[in-house]
């Protein structure tokens, strides 16, 4: 079936995709003016089909928070995430902007369209706040499986990382430095001011935020959530979902859930929630994600299904 999608590549910019006309996503690769924000690529807008907006941009909360983004929160003391630094419980959280790292765009080494989606792949250097260049990242993104009738399409997110440095990359979270439930890092997804309050969906069914916060992702493969919009009589529903390979002995370290309603919406995919992992000198670590953009206010059910009929 032929979805009509279009591709707009302002080099040195962003890459922008239409579908019918709508525009539904964003691929954001020019650095942002603040390094305090930890300056990184990003997907945003993210919108569904019918053109409703589901990602959040630099919200007054957390300014660092940027659509659909790779982030390490702690990583051998540096923070890739971008804001304040979680110093441990005595002195919390404090801005020392010296901490803030980056991840520099180098090449798009593929960029492929067709009439039902996108792929591309990316080069990244990880680089921290004294310029040193501390890890190498190949990454992916595929946009694919647009289904109007369903109103829904999905995208599917790879990481390839590389230590560059002579000594083990050691990632953490602020969880693994003293704060309760704040396991936050890896890809990070941060919704619209009017998904606060959105109901989160696991397998099991409606859950609330703090009974999937910290969750092992190998018992909950899964999550969603839906939202109804302001402005516009309609909900959306995001899924987030691991890929097999994550959840098995091959994978460096175990995943578990971020997941925030209030006071914020959120959700990662943190591969350092409850303790450090460490990335040999030379050695690389690879994960796989999908995302799925769904109009609608989706249910459970519904969601196992349609995620039964996109094979990995």
């Amino acid at each position: 079936m032929t979805h009509r999608l279009t591709v707009v590549h302002t080099h040195g910019e962003r890459i922008q995709v239409a579908v019918a006309g709508t525009e539904i996503l964003s691929y954001v690769y020019r650095p942002d003016p603040d390094p305090y924000e930890s300056r990184k690529p990003y997907l945003h807008p993210l919108r569904t089909l019918r053109g409703n907006l589901v990602s959040g941009y630099r919200p007054s909360d957390h300014r660092w928070h940027k659509g659909l983004q790779m982030t390490a929160s702690h990583l051998s003391g540096q923070n890739f995430w971008g804001g304040h630094s979680y110093l441990g419980p005595e002195q919390g959280y404090q801005r020392v902007p010296e901490l803030v790292g980056s991840m520099r765009h180098d090449a798009f080494t593929e960029l492929r369209d067709t009439e039902d989606g996108l792929t591309l792949a990316e080069d990244l250097t990880w680089v921290s706040n004294e310029g040193q260049e501390w890890a190498r990242e190949r990454r992916g993104i595929t946009l694919h499986s647009v289904d109007e009738q369903a109103g829904a399409y999905a995208l599917d997110w790879t990481i390839s990382l590389t230590n560059l440095r002579a000594e083990p990359l050691r990632f953490g979270s602020p969880t693994t430095a003293g704060r309760e439930a704040a396991g936050y890092t890896g890809l990070q997804w941060r919704g619209p001011r009017d998904f606060t309050g959105g109901q989160v969906l696991t397998p099991s069914g409606p859950a609330a935020d703090r009974e999937v916060m910290g969750l092992p992702a190998a018992e909950v493969p899964w999550i969603a959530f839906s939202a109804e919009h302001d402005e516009v009589s309609a909900h959306s529903t995001l899924i987030f979902a691991h890929a097999p390979e994550n959840l098995g002995p091959a994978a460096i370290h175990p995943s578990h859930w971020f997941v925030r309603s209030e006071p914020i919406p959120t959700v990662a995919f943190s591969w350092a929630f409850h303790e450090e992992f460490e990335l040999p000198a030379g050695e690389a670590f690879a994960f796989r994600y999908r995302v799925v953009v769904a109009d609608g206010a989706w249910e459970s059910d519904r969601v196992a299904k349609h995620l039964e009929g996109l094979p990995w």
